[in-house]
């Protein structure tokens, strides 16, 4: 049961979300930034599960992938902070074996879940090949890997730490959306963002101005939150770990910028224009107080 001042928030088990938030969490001592009054209830659950429960608006404040606000834009409101963004490198298609990138449409494909950014990327690329993205099979992100190597599919799209473990598997990258994108678009990738529901509207920049200061306490305290978020960090040591965090907490996560703003944008309406998506309309970013 939650009070009109406890806020719950959304964000996958991994080493980033875990960074991110952690200054919010109640350790034993206390939150490590002030809250401005609310208390935080973190709900841990993969990036496609909390997509769905967006759709409910069921919690106050969630992660969720930039394709899965054309679904939601009534009902949530990105953050100007807690972005996650491929700045020419993203996501991953990998397989055991070289595949011509033109090949990739006649294999079946392991996807992460149908309203993750990195599956409208994907979506995108087989467009930009004249094919659509119709072979594929929706399994668990952190089993993508494991089911590859088991000969279950001929490839993988990979997100989180498996971009950077995926060699250790003998898998080899045929292509990083992330880098696809930069070079064909000159922007970085939009992936994930963090988002208020629209019923609290009247609160939004104060909340906002707590989770940009967790961030920033994060980043300023960088040794003490990438610890913490080793109780996440699934096949990796520190040095990896902070590789993984750096990539995905950064200064685009403090303020997505005039460029960022435009990256969603563009994902968004080259999604629509595709069909893939709804037309989202305009989108607004919640600035801190």
């Amino acid at each position: 049961m939650t009070t009109p001042n406890t806020l719950r928030i959304g964000h996958s088990p991994d080493p980033d979300d875990a960074f991110m938030w952690y200054p919010l969490a109640d350790l034993g001592s206390g939150p490590k930034v002030d809250t401005a009054g609310y208390t935080f209830q973190h709900t841990l659950e993969d990036i496609e599960s909390l997509n769905h429960r967006c759709e409910n608006a069921e919690l106050e404040i969630t992660a969720l992938s930039i394709h899965q606000l054309a679904y939601v834009a009534d009902k949530y409101t990105l953050t100007n902070c807690g972005s996650s963004m491929g700045d020419g490198y993203g996501p991953m298609i990998v397989a055991p074996k070289p595949i011509e990138i033109d090949k990739l449409p006649d294999i079946k494909l392991a996807v992460p879940g149908v309203r993750t950014s990195a599956f409208l990327t994907t979506g995108l690329l087989y467009r930009s090949l004249g094919r659509t993205l119709d072979n594929y099979e929706v399994v668990m992100f952190d089993q993508i890997i494991e089911r590859v190597v088991a000969g279950d599919f001929d490839a993988g799209l990979i997100i989180h730490e498996g971009q950077l473990t995926y060699a250790n598997a003998g898998l080899e990258r045929i292509i990083d959306l992330g880098e696809w994108w930069g070079s064909t678009r000159g922007l970085p990738l939009p992936l994930g963002g963090n988002a208020i529901r629209n019923d609290l509207a009247d609160q939004f920049q104060p909340i906002c101005r707590v989770l940009a200061d967790s961030i920033q306490y994060a980043l300023d305290h960088r040794d003490e939150a990438v610890n913490y978020a080793l109780n996440y960090a699934r096949d990796m040591g520190v040095e990896l770990a902070d590789k993984f965090v750096g990539m995905y907490v950064n200064d685009w996560t403090i303020d997505y910028t005039d460029r960022g703003r435009q990256a969603v944008r563009q994902l968004l309406a080259e999604g629509a224009e595709a069909g893939l998506i709804p037309e989202v309309g305009d989108i607004d970013f919640i600035m801190p107080d």
